[in-house]
């Protein structure tokens, strides 16, 4: 293992849920990059390990990346860690692989825990698309022109948001969405008091703000419900003219030309006699 930077996802809460795989590659490399060498010193006592670690995180960066990467250069192998899930996911750790791409070093993700997709697959709202925002601007001018670029997003929406900005999130939320949006909050997950809570941005301010929430939260907003686009009726018409000609009655050539524009044939056949 040499020259190389591995991203290492760490347990969210439940320290049963590192990989084997993680522990191998956290045992092998020459050092560590952590977001809080606190935090990862918790974990690595725990799994029974030492090693040097190295202290990267949004204030430092910009430093400390260029550091990491010249000591990938030189031929060490380094295991970047968040505090909590994976590497890169909402976190400075996207400038470090870009940092590494750019230089020619080799990166490798390691699977393993992540509260967007737990919170997802758990959430019972619509998986097939969505959208990741991450932790709203706190600038309200930011955050109401990010809220404004949500407008009509019609896929499952996932926020982060910590306990003192939770009713404030909330009732940004609801103004942009309506009240009545479904909401699936989830709170503490993987740990002792974990809860899923499937409820309304309306019903889920109000009791936020009338209590203090406690735990990190993932917030899956329901996207907005499609809307239809008018059918094509004046194209329609002319396909009938079209088949008309070829032989086919008013009524065949509408049925025909109904189902390929997504109409209603009765309606297609009552616009073509009165035409």
């Amino acid at each position: 293992m040499s020259g190389k930077l591995y991203l290492v996802p760490t347990p969210i809460g439940n320290l049963g849920d590192v990989s084997r795989r993680s522990v191998d590659i956290l045992e092998r490399v020459d050092f560590i990059a952590a977001e809080d060498t606190r935090v990862t010193a918790k974990l690595l006592n725990h799994l029974g390990l030492k090693k040097p670690m190295v202290i990267y995180h949004r204030h430092n960066c910009a430093r400390a990346g260029g550091a990491i990467v010249a000591r990938l250069l030189g031929g060490e192998a380094c295991a970047l860690v968040t505090d909590a899930g994976t590497p890169g996911i909402s976190d400075p750790g996207e400038k470090l692989v870009a940092l590494c791409a750019a230089n020619g070093v080799e990166a490798e993700a390691i699977p393993g825990p992540c509260a967007l997709t737990v919170a997802l697959s758990v959430s019972g709202l619509s998986t097939r698309r969505f959208t990741f925002e991450g932790f709203l601007p706190v600038k309200k001018k930011n955050r109401t022109i990010h809220l404004n670029q949500l407008d009509g997003e019609e896929r499952t929406m996932v926020f982060y948001e910590a306990p003192h900005k939770l009713a404030g999130t909330l009732r940004d939320l609801a103004d942009a969405f309506g009240p009545e949006r479904r909401l699936v909050v989830c709170r503490e997950l993987t740990k002792l008091h974990e809860e899923v809570w499937r409820t309304t941005l309306g019903e889920a301010w109000e009791r936020y703000t009338a209590q203090e929430p406690r735990g990190e939260f993932v917030l899956v907003v329901e996207g907005c419900v499609p809307t239809e686009e008018a059918p094509d009726e004046e194209g329609a018409l002319m396909r009938v003219e079209q088949l008309r000609r070829t032989g086919l009655s008013l009524k065949a050539a509408s049925s025909q030309a109904a189902q390929e524009f997504g109409m209603q044939k009765r309606r297609l056949y009552e616009l073509a006699l009165d035409k």
